[in-house]
């Protein structure tokens, strides 16, 4: 059974214990904001009939725990950069999570963008073709969701699986590879 550490990054109030708590235990936590610092998730699950088990790092979005974020990044194997898509803002701070990965890591990152709040189309402040754009600059899947209704949560990290054990697989199956940075390539984005 593989298992793996994943990391949920994204400002603050962009529902990343939520996302966690409805993949972990599914029931939604809404309603009241309560800035996490740091928690962790875990469950088990079947992924292409495959058992695997996955750990959640739910991290703090806010500022102020910013020397923390590259002791998460440097734990976490597989990252959910996430966004609310009825926030411009949390929108436009996602290069600086993707600059603490790229700085931390020292191969390329394994991570998905994530539009979160779907359910609430009419408060959109952010397009989903906005959201294809950034992950296709980013060279990452893309997916849109709702902790609230549960809509692709379960999806996003089993795609995120898939990515990791492919990751491996290219890598020679060793869990954590120390391989020369690779040229970049043209990478295909999954929209959902």
């Amino acid at each position: 059974m593989d298992s793996w550490r994943v990391a949920v990054l994204g400002g603050g109030g962009v529902g990343k214990t939520a996302l966690a708590v409805q993949f972990t235990l599914n029931c939604f936590v809404g309603k009241t904001y309560d800035p996490t610092i740091e928690d962790a998730y875990r469950k088990q699950l079947v992924v292409d009939n495959r058992m695997c088990f996955v750990e959640v790092i739910d991290t703090a979005g806010q500022e102020e725990y910013a020397t923390l974020r590259n002791q998460w990044v440097l734990e976490g194997q597989g990252f959910i950069l996430v966004y609310s898509i009825a926030s411009r803002s949390t929108f436009d701070r996602l290069e600086v999570f993707r600059q603490s990965m790229l700085r931390v890591k020292r191969q390329k990152p394994v991570f998905i963008l994530v539009g979160n709040k779907c359910d609430k189309s009419y408060e959109r402040e952010v397009t989903k073709d906005e959201g294809i754009a950034l992950a296709r600059s980013f060279g990452c899947l893309f997916m849109e969701t709702s902790a609230k209704t549960a809509h692709n949560v379960e999806l996003v990290f089993t795609n995120l699986v898939r990515a990791l054990r492919t990751t491996q697989q290219m890598a020679g199956g060793m869990p954590n590879p120390r391989r020369p940075p690779e040229e970049k390539k043209q990478r295909k984005c999954v929209i959902l």
